[in-house]
């Protein structure tokens, strides 16, 4: 009984340890793509201590608005691990989204990390959608200058400005690399295509209509 007392508190502290990005093992490990005399840790090679300068913890691309001139009227500029080095093994990321007039950051999810939104301008009406097991439940909301809501990891949600004025705001998440799947792009533009038998079942349409978003060009808005 004692064993198994004790076995039970290990697996419960095993998996509330590994309920995010691993712990950094150092104070920080500014990733590097050159392995010469690194060391492999979470994904990305460190690089060597003795040369990390301020301007690796810093990142200058929020500084200016992001071009909403696309399909979608919305840009998102993300700061993960790939395009801010100094990030690695700290375990967070962040985004600039920026939108025109009725711009969409379309249904997407992020598998490895939950997201907190940070409304600076405009007014955006955002939400997210629960698993089968909820029922798949929808949760919005409308949020304004200063509001803040938070999408569960791994949950499809979205963001689409309904004012008549650009739009901007700030996500925080807690990964350093929480990976992005948007929903239409990966089901109807995945390279091979997806068996269209397969997607007529699943959505119960018509091929012809399946053919037709299969032919589309499914733009990235990041």
């Amino acid at each position: 009984m004692k064993f198994l007392q004790t076995f039970v508190l290990l697996a419960l502290a095993s998996c509330h340890a590994f309920a995010s990005d691993p712990s950094p093992l150092q104070d920080f490990c500014v990733a590097v793509n050159d392995p010469t005399s690194a060391v492999f840790v979470n994904g990305k090679f460190c690089k060597d201590p003795k040369l990390v300068i301020a301007d690796d913890f810093s990142f200058t691309k929020f500084r200016y608005p992001g071009s909403t001139s696309n399909p979608l009227a919305s840009k998102v500029t993300t700061a993960f691990v790939d395009q801010f080095p100094g990030l690695n093994t700290l375990g967070v990321a962040t985004a600039r989204l920026d939108f025109a007039p009725y711009g969409l950051n379309p249904p997407h999810i992020h598998p490895r990390g939950t997201e907190m939104l940070l409304v600076v301008e405009g007014t955006l009406h955002v939400g997210f959608v629960t698993s089968n097991q909820l029922n798949n439940t929808l949760f919005t909301k409308v949020l304004t200058k200063g509001d803040v809501f938070v999408f569960p990891q791994g949950l499809i949600h979205f963001q689409l400005n309904i004012g008549q004025t650009n739009a901007l705001a700030f996500a925080f998440l807690s990964s350093q690399n929480p990976g992005l799947i948007t929903i239409a792009n990966t089901v109807f533009g995945s390279k091979p295509p997806i068996n269209v038998d397969v997607l007529t079942k699943a959505f119960q349409v018509d091929n012809k209509l399946i053919n037709y978003l299969q032919a589309q060009n499914w733009f990235e808005n990041h």
